[in-house]
């Protein structure tokens, strides 16, 4: 779907400054517990459906939507996977715009619909295991996901906080 009109708006003013948004991430899986990837029309790098969430939308629908728009696929979310940021979920846009994205990432398993990559947003998808995307040139947040993916969990997990106070004089 490209950039929204709420995005739009706040780029007509704060212009290309790093903006913090809230995100989703789809861990669609098929029969055989493989993921789904897609190539990003934007640089060529191989990653999961996902997007910002809309204003008052929750994290949820912004999921199932994201995952209809991107990959034609209506999916039933099965567990959240965990919540990913940081400086690897910082992208630097051709446009200039940069985005810390905060995601929320979430597994679910297709429902109906039929796969198909939307073109804008994604040139191709396929299903491959762990160790095959690993392989691939991948977004800069995507080893973090694939190591928690290929760990088992069933549990949510994030990573674990390395900030300290200050030391107090």
């Amino acid at each position: 779907m490209g950039m929204s009109e709420y995005m739009r708006s706040l780029r007509e003013k704060v212009g290309h400054q790093l903006l913090a948004v809230p995100s989703v991430t789809v861990v669609i899986r098929d029969g055989l517990g493989r993921v789904l990837f897609g190539r990003h029309t934007t640089g060529g790098r191989w990653l999961l459906p996902g997007g910002a969430i809309e204003p008052e939308e929750t994290p949820a629908n912004a999921a199932v939507r994201e995952a209809w728009e991107e990959t034609g696929l209506h999916v039933r979310l099965e567990r959240l996977v965990g919540v990913y940021g940081g400086p690897e979920c910082t992208v630097d846009y051709e446009t200039g715009d940069r985005t810390s994205y905060l995601m929320v990432v979430f597994e679910a398993r297709p429902l109906s619909g039929r796969l198909r990559a939307d073109g804008e947003e994604m040139l191709e998808l396929e299903y491959l295991d762990v160790e095959a995307a690993r392989r691939l040139p991948v977004a800069r947040w995507v080893p973090e996901l694939l190591e928690d993916l290929s760990g088992g969990r069933v549990e949510a997990t994030f990573r674990r906080s390395d900030w300290l106070p200050p030391a107090a004089t």
